[in-house]
């Protein structure tokens, strides 16, 4: 079995570690199958309060493996080569942005083509100072997957998600964070205890008030406002059902901190 992609569960935090630190962290069709029904199985696991996406090594994740890319051009293997946008990054791309609990990506170093519409595709961004993102599709002849049409134009305005995408070029931890790519930046070497504790305080929340939030949010980007608002009537109610809610109501009323179960 690859180990290309490796999971842990600890205290409610499913960290998804992209694990081929010599190539980079890129996606052959073995990590790409991996990943996908990793993050699939993360958002089904009731278990899972919260995820973080990583990789190890310098990068984060440079995308597509090119010389697996390479070696199907030259066998002119049509069906190969691009059945894994709908079989692979397009589920991936789905299960990062729609679980119902929030996705951190904690971006460890380079993230590049599809590494990047990844990072996009989680709510918030934790980026190292040597980090940077490369919206390099254009750059090797191709448009854009994993969502990123989605996702880029809404981080950061569709001009400059378009000036990025046919320009590509490796935009530095803090001009992502002044675009709004990065949520935040930190010493490479307080990556992994920052997102850790964003991700411990996000798994000690109320995962089903989160994930109906993420959801309102997701839905009012593509619907009127009376839609919107009807949307959010019904995440009212199944929040309003919930333990923590009830719990969280008698705790302010004692004047006592809420103790957040998930459910």
């Amino acid at each position: 079995m690859s180990d290309s992609v490796t999971y842990a569960v600890a205290e409610g935090v499913a960290t998804i570690t992209l694990n081929r630190p010599d190539a980079m962290n890129s996606l052959d069709t073995a990590t790409k199958v991996l990943l996908r029904d990793t993050v699939q199985a993360a958002a089904a696991d009731d278990a899972v309060r919260v995820v973080v996406l990583t990789g190890t090594g310098r990068a984060f994740c440079v995308g597509q493996d090119l010389k697996e890319h390479i070696g199907l051009l030259q066998a002119n293997d049509t069906d190969a080569l691009w059945s894994t946008v709908p079989d692979h990054y397009a589920p991936i791309a789905l299960a990062l942005a729609e679980m119902p609990k929030p996705v951190i990506a904690a971006v460890n170093g380079v993230a590049a083509g599809a590494g990047a519409s990844m990072a996009f595709a989680c709510d918030l961004r934790v980026v190292a100072d040597t980090a940077g993102f490369n919206l390099a599709f254009t750059g090797i002849g191709l448009s854009c997957d994993t969502g990123i049409s989605w996702t880029l134009p809404r981080l950061i305005g569709q001009a400059k998600a378009l000036e990025l995408l046919y320009f590509p070029r490796t935009v530095p931890a803090a001009e992502a964070l002044e675009l709004g790519l990065a949520t935040s930046v930190v010493p490479a070497a307080e990556l992994a205890a920052t997102a850790g504790e964003l991700a411990a305080k996000l798994a000690a929340g109320p995962t089903v008030a989160y994930g109906s939030v993420r959801q309102s949010v997701t839905y009012s980007a593509t619907h009127t406002l009376a839609e919107a608002l009807e949307f959010e009537a019904g995440k009212m109610q199944l929040t309003g059902d919930t333990e923590d809610h009830k719990n969280a109501v008698a705790s302010f009323v004692a004047k006592e901190k809420p103790t957040f179960h998930g459910r």
